[in-house]
């Protein structure tokens, strides 16, 4: 899948997987943080996103470093599934 379609495809998934129902994907900036001061996730929003990273794409974070690593902001998130995901 192409980067930039894979990286509106995440922001799709976000907003449904986290029942953010007053963003559309045209809110989600590609480098706008995830958590803190951007989106404002919470610690129970990343572990929604790492099951979505497994449901999803066959990616398996079990290492909590690891998962800060890969869902800093959507660019992020899109580098890590491309160069993760299960073939």
């Amino acid at each position: 899948m192409e980067k930039e379609a894979l990286k509106e495809q995440l922001k799709v998934q976000i907003i449904q997987f986290l029942n953010l129902t007053d963003l559309t994907p045209a809110d989600i900036k590609d480098e706008e943080p995830l958590f803190g001061d951007g989106l404002g996730l919470d610690s129970i929003d990343s572990l929604e996103l790492i099951v979505l990273l497994k449901k999803e794409y066959g990616i398996d974070i079990r290492d909590p470093k690891e998962g800060r690593k890969a869902l800093v902001d959507i660019n992020t998130m899109a580098d890590y599934i491309a160069e993760h995901r299960s073939k």
